[in-house]
C-alpha cells in the first residue's frame, strides 16, 4: 500500500512537472525578440509570405490558443513539429539523445570514480592535509564553468600538446559504426572495430572530463559528510573492538551505510549532466541534444526547445522514483516507515 501511494504521488509530481516546465518555456521562448517566421523566409521575403508562413506555424494565433494546442498535442505524446528542421521534435530527440547520454555517462562514471574515493579519504583524514586537498578539488569543482573548463582543455591537450582531439565524436572521414545502442563505444566493440572504438573514446575524453569535474565536487561532498556521520556511530567502535583493520571497518561498513544516503545525489547528477550538456556539447561541437537545442534557440525554434526541456525534465522525475524505489530495495525500514 505504501508502494502505491508513493507511485500515485510521484506520477501526479510528473505531471505537474510537465505542465510546469511547459509553461515557463513557452512564456521565455514567446518573450524572446524575435520571429521565427521572418527567419525562415529570409531578411528579404515580402510581409505576405512572412504572414503566410506564420499561418502555417500557428503563430498568428493568440498565445494561450497556440499553448492549449501545444499540451493537447501532448497529451498524444507528440512534442510538436521543430521550425527549423521540418521534422518531429520527438525524432529529432531520438536521434541526438544517444550521444548525449553517452556523455552524461561516462561524466557520471568519472565522477563517482574519482569523487567517491576522495569524499572516502577527506572524511577518514578529516582536518588533515588530505582533507584539505580533496574538499579545495571539490569546492574548485563546483564553481568552474565548463565552458571555461572546456576551453582550457582544448587549449593545452588539442592546441598545445596535441594528444587528444578537439571536437566532434569521431575523426573527419571515419564512418560511425551499425546503431545498435547509439553508443559510438558499444557499437564499436559490437562490430568487432577496435581503431574505431580507440578513436571515439579518444573525443569523448576530454567532453566527459568537463561535464564529469563540474560534478565531482558535489559526489564528494556528499560522500565525505555520510562517511563523517557513519564514522561516529558506535556499530564502528564495536567492529574495531573486535579486532578489525581500519581500513576494513571503513570498506566493508561504513562505507557500504554511507552510500545510502548519498543514493539521491549520486541519480539526481545523472539528471544534472543531462541539463549540464548542453553548454559542453556547443564547447565541443558533440553531436547531442544540447547543440542541438542551441542551435533551436538560435533559430527561435520553440518546439525544438519545449520538447528539449520537457524530455530532461521527464527523465528528472523518472530518476527520483527510481531513486526512491532504489531505496527501498536497499533499506526495506523506508518503506515501513513510509
Amino acid at each position: 500500500m505504501a508502494f502505491l501511494n508513493m507511485l500515485r504521488k510521484r506520477l501526479l509530481g510528473l505531471l505537474l512537472v510537465v505542465v510546469g516546465v511547459s509553461l515557463i518555456t513557452f512564456t521565455i521562448s514567446h518573450l524572446i525578440p524575435g520571429d521565427p517566421a521572418r527567419l525562415i523566409a529570409g531578411d528579404r521575403a515580402s510581409d505576405a509570405i512572412v504572414q503566410n508562413i506564420r499561418h502555417q506555424l500557428g503563430l498568428d494565433l493568440p498565445l494561450y490558443q497556440q499553448y492549449g494546442r501545444y499540451m493537447l498535442d501532448l497529451l498524444h505524446g507528440d512534442l510538436g513539429t521543430s521550425i527549423r528542421t521540418s521534422r518531429p521534435v520527438l525524432e529529432d530527440l531520438q536521434s541526438f539523445f544517444p550521444a548525449t547520454l553517452e556523455l552524461a555517462l561516462a561524466a557520471l562514471l568519472l565522477s563517482v570514480l574519482v569523487g567517491v574515493p576522495l569524499g572516502v579519504l577527506s572524511a577518514v583524514y578529516h582536518n588533515r592535509f588530505i582533507d584539505q586537498i580533496a574538499r579545495t578539488l571539490a569546492v574548485t569543482g563546483i564553481s568552474t564553468p565548463a565552458f571555461w573548463l572546456g576551453l582550457g582543455l582544448i587549449v593545452l591537450f588539442y592546441g598545445h600538446l596535441g594528444w587528444l582531439p578537439g571536437s566532434g565524436r569521431l575523426d573527419e572521414g571515419l564512418e560511425p559504426p551499425p546503431t545498435v545502442s547509439g553508443f559510438y563505444l558499444i557499437d564499436s566493440l559490437l562490430a568487432g572495430d577496435i581503431p574505431l572504438f580507440l578513436n571515439a573514446l579518444q573525443h569523448l575524453i576530454l567532453p566527459a572530463v568537463t561535464l564529469g569535474f563540474v560534478n565531482l565536487g558535489v559526489v564528494a561532498r556528499q560522500i565525505r559528510s555520510a562517511m563523517l556521520d557513519q564514522l561516529g556511530e558506535d556499530y564502528i567502535r564495536t567492529a574495531r573492538a573486535y579486532g578489525l583493520s581500519r581500513w576494513a571497518v571503513i570498506l566493508r561498513h561504513a562505507l557500504p551505510n554511507a552510500l545510502i544516503p548519498s543514493v539521491t545525489v549520486l541519480g539526481l547528477t545523472l539528471g544534472d549532466l543531462l541539463y549540464g550538456a548542453v553548454l559542453t556539447e556547443t564547447v565541443f561541437a558533440w553531436p547531442g541534444m544540447g547543440a542541438y537545442v542551441v542551435k533551436s534557440i538560435q533559430a527561435l525554434d520553440f518546439p525544438a526547445v519545449m520538447g528539449f526541456a520537457i524530455l530532461v525534465s521527464f527523465i528528472y522525475v523518472l530518476l527520483n522514483m527510481a531513486i526512491d524505489l532504489l531505496y527501498r530495495v536497499i533499506d526495506p525500514r523506508i518503506g515501513e516507515v513510509s
